[in-house]
């Protein structure tokens, strides 16, 4: 024989659920039981070269170096430089901002270079927002005592020719010409990577460009980071 709910306990068990749904929405009303935190906005790649400062005691041209700030975005973003010694450095424009598609120098110049401060390490942090993100970036700068060497620079290995040449003359060109065309190949190099840097990303749409010219975050990382060796060999 069939068994049916006795109108009382029907009454009851939606009596109950009512009460447990007006529950949930008083807690959710409730400040007592906060709604859980959103999840955080992923970080804003900053493009900011060199990624080390070195100075010099004996040189005063290494006194002055620059980090150049780049921003390959649709937006404009905000910067703010901060530094673990304020009193041994100075930054002009410190803090500013740079506007879409265009890059900003940063000029740091070290106050005092006497022998008490060689060896010291301190640390630079560049705070950077925009695009309703932002992120933080830390640039190492030291005092080192004397002159740059040819011992600081990396130098590349002997190459040795084979027994049937080694007897042959050969010539080479005055050194007036090697540094030309140097600096000739860095400034188009310099050009390459300033086109990219302003070339706009896969996730940005525009309509001048091709979709084929558009290119990642990635590549323009490394367009950066050449661009900043590109401009300390300039400085020098």
């Amino acid at each position: 024989m069939q068994q049916q709910p006795m109108k009382g306990q029907e009454s009851g068990s939606r009596g109950g659920a009512e009460v447990g749904v007006v529950k949930r929405k008083a807690e959710r009303d409730d400040p007592a039981f906060p709604s859980p935190p959103p999840s955080p906005p992923s970080p804003l790649p900053i493009f900011l070269f060199p990624s080390e400062l070195v100075f010099y005691s004996d040189q005063r041209s290494s006194h002055r170096r620059v980090l150049t700030l780049y921003n390959p975005y649709i937006f404009t973003i905000r910067f703010k430089m901060l530094c673990t010694a304020p009193s041994l450095y100075s930054v002009a424009e410190a803090e500013g901002s740079v506007r879409a598609k265009s890059c900003v120098d940063l000029v740091v110049r070290h106050q005092d270079v006497s022998p008490r401060h060689w060896g010291r390490r301190d640390r630079f942090r560049l705070e950077v927002s925009g695009g309703g993100k932002g992120a933080n970036r830390e640039v190492w700068a030291e005092l080192r005592g004397g002159e740059a060497t040819a011992q600081n620079q990396p130098t590349s290995p002997p190459r040795l020719l084979p027994p049937s040449l080694a007897s042959l003359p050969y010539f080479t060109l005055p050194q007036k010409v090697r540094r030309l065309s140097q600096f000739a190949v860095s400034v188009v190099m310099g050009v390459v990577c300033v086109a990219f840097l302003m070339l706009p990303l896969h996730s940005e749409p525009n309509n001048l460009v091709p979709s084929y010219a558009h290119v990642t975050v990635t590549q323009k990382l490394v367009c950066a980071y050449t661009l900043g060796l590109l401009t300390m060999v300039f400085l020098r």
